[in-house]
């Protein structure tokens, strides 16, 4: 590849070290015009070995192959991909080789210097870059050590696989001893009497229009709105159940609520009202509500078999196509710590995501046992459930169970092999989690005017196809960015439009107009503070940071879209849920970041990644499920919506 004529001489010399050792580091050098390769022999008690390779220089760009014993040996640039397995190289390597792949027990390591470092990430070819400097660096020497070490043994994976099992089963231990502990103060609590319901004040009260409807699928808000007195007219409480031992039987007072009944009709006329309560926002059938936040479950269990289906068959043939090509450039393991079981090449960052599967499920029998209890408290015409606390539904947890449980699942999908290219498996269900998180949150205190799941899944659907979009068009496309900032924009300013009113505004292409009209009336014609002062700071910060990711995407344009979006949706769930409490690079060079296994030698550190996520996702579920357990002795019309 030189652009001009070279001097060079031949020698030839017998090799003195030709045969590699076990656990004996060797080093030499190589060179483009020197290849080098060397015999290895498994020793009788030794199954499977690791061949690790290190050298200080990134450059020059350099290929290690596994070979069998064949003639003729391939340590050519244009043939060492023709035989074995191989990887490019710059600063480290490694590769996992078991006796049974060769029938006579041995095989050649081959190390081949690449005339050029364009396959390891250097920016042009350097023969291109040699010429425009009319300069040809014929000694492209690189000193390289490699070392043989055998692979874990049999007990260590077995080992593993119960670290990994009982370590999560313990949960499912706990929770039982948390639902027993539960169950007995519950008993003790019945036998010596309920503590009465708090009204808000630290009284009991029955002062305010709440009527106790005790047929099926009662209005479980504020209001009974078939009441032929607008529910200004209380229900007597002294014959019916109530989750206190004390009743109170004050007369109501006219002066504590609106005598004109047809002013509750209308929610428009509801939901202007600067204080709002929670008895405002539940207002709406339980039975229908509940049904509508089930479709939440339903759809997103056919989302994920749609989903994972194609992508299961997809990481089966990439896995194939490693182990038929023998080209471990194609997927990016951390080749220190990968650990082969049968055809997959990395069993460990696999095995890590049963965390996901088994706190997910956990967590939907918690969910269970919850949703069980309270449809008997509702059977029961249990004044507390009906009338206090926040409205339990629970299809949302359902889906975030479920959305925990396929994050584990595609998450493993991605690490049968791992690459740029189908990271979005693995980041995919993690927007659901962080957008269903986001809904539930906003759900608690705004139950009836929450977004639908069909609404909801198709932004979800949308959010995917641009991050396929931004795996393909990324990197360099800056059209996509300028589209992708506008629509970042554009939707934060609707979302927070539909918030701040309350679901008044309809969405349609008008809304902008009919917004930029009351912001102008308000604020510029008569110069008024916001009417909504809690929302308006929660959405003017919000858009800030919106709009601060939209300006640094468009501006640094970062590689890694995928990692880039989730980020977004993070970042949005933590300042959402703050409020609410207060108020990968080439191969070569991926390899130079592998680390050796951390835990129990089988295990390395994504591994342990994967086992903390999984326990914080479960713990953060846990959270959102318990968040408002202090307002269940609360009566909602003096719970406060925010």
């Amino acid at each position: 590849m030189a652009p001009y004529g070279a001097h060079y001489s031949l020698e030839v010399t017998r090799l003195k070290s030709f045969e590699l050792g076990t656990n004996s580091p060797f080093k030499f050098k190589a060179s483009p015009s020197e290849p080098q390769y060397f015999l290895y022999k498994f020793p009788p008690d030794v199954d499977s070995v690791v061949i690790k390779v290190v050298s200080e220089a990134v450059y020059p760009c350099s290929v290690v192959s596994i070979q069998d014993i064949v003639c003729p040996v391939y340590d050519l640039d244009h043939n060492v991909e023709f035989n074995g397995v191989y990887q490019s190289m710059t600063k480290q390597a490694a590769i996992t080789v078991q006796k049974k792949d060769f029938l006579g027990e041995q095989f050649f390591v081959v190390f081949v210097i690449k005339p050029e470092d364009y396959a390891c990430g250097g920016s042009v070819p350097s023969s291109i870059q040699d010429k425009a400097n009319h300069t040809w660096n014929l000694q492209r020497m690189k000193t390289l050590e490699v070392t043989v070490v055998p692979s874990i043994q049999e007990s260590v994976y077995v080992n593993a696989i119960l670290f990994s099992f009982l370590s999560f089963f313990s949960f499912y231990l706990g929770s039982l001893v948390v639902a027993f502990v539960h169950y007995v103060r519950s008993r003790k609590k019945s036998s010596s009497g309920s503590v009465s319901p708090d009204d808000g004040t630290g009284t009991v009260t029955s002062s305010h229009p709440i009527t106790v409807n005790t047929t099926e699928g009662s209005s479980y808000g504020a209001i009974d709105e078939s009441s032929p007195s607008g529910g200004q007219q209380l229900s007597s409480l002294g014959h019916k159940a109530t989750c206190g031992s004390d009743t109170d039987s004050s007369v109501e007072e006219e002066s504590d609520f609106d005598t004109m009944p047809e002013i509750e009709s209308d929610k428009n006329v509801i939901r202007t009202k600067v204080f709002l309560y929670l008895s405002d926002l539940s207002r709406k059938d339980r039975r229908i509500v509940s049904k509508k936040y089930k479709i939440y479950f339903w759809n997103i269990i056919t989302i994920a078999v749609f989903y994972a289906l194609p992508v299961i068959q997809l990481v089966i043939t990439y896995q194939t196509v490693v182990n038929v090509t023998g080209n471990q450039d194609i997927c990016y393991y951390n080749f220190l710590c990968a650990h082969p079981l049968g055809v997959l090449s990395a069993f460990n960052n696999i095995l890590s995501n049963v965390g996901h599967v088994l706190l997910g499920f956990l967590f939907l029998l918690i969910v269970l046992r919850r949703d069980v209890l309270h449809r008997r408290s509702l059977e029961t015409k249990d004044l507390c459930t009906m009338e206090y606390g926040i409205p339990k539904h629970f299809g949302l947890f359902y889906a975030m169970g479920i959305a925990l449980m396929m994050e584990g699942v595609l998450s493993a999908c991605y690490h049968v092999c791992p690459n740029y290219s189908n990271f979005q498996f693995d980041t995919s269900f993690m927007y659901m989690i962080a957008g269903l998180c986001m809904l539930k949150l906003y759900q608690t205190r705004h139950p009836d005017i929450n977004a639908s799941a069909y609404s909801a899944y198709a932004s979800f659907a949308v959010v995917i196809c641009l991050a396929v979009l931004g795996v393909v068009f990324g990197k360099n496309a800056v059209w996509f960015w300028v589209l992708f900032s506008i629509v970042h924009v554009v939707a934060s300013l609707g979302l927070s439009t539909q918030i701040y009113y309350m679901g008044r505004f309809k969405i349609d292409l008008g809304i902008f107009q009919r917004a930029f009209m009351v912001l102008y009336t308000d604020c510029i014609q008569q110069c008024s503070r916001p009417m909504y002062m809690d929302r308006m700071v929660l959405l003017v910060v919000g858009n800030l940071v919106n709009w601060s990711f939209a300006i640094f995407g468009l501006v640094y344009r970062p590689k890694d879209f995928a990692s880039y979006l989730l980020g977004i949706f993070i970042c949005n769930l933590l300042l959402y849920l703050a409020f609410y409490v207060i108020m990968k690079e080439t191969p070569a060079e991926s390899r130079e970041k592998n680390r050796p296994c951390i835990l129990l030698g089988f295990f390395d550190d994504h591994d342990v990644w994967h086992f903390l996520s999984a326990t914080a996702l479960f713990f953060s579920f846990l959270v959102l499920l318990t968040l408002d357990d202090d307002l269940d002795s609360v009566r909602r019309d003096r719970i406060p919506v925010f």
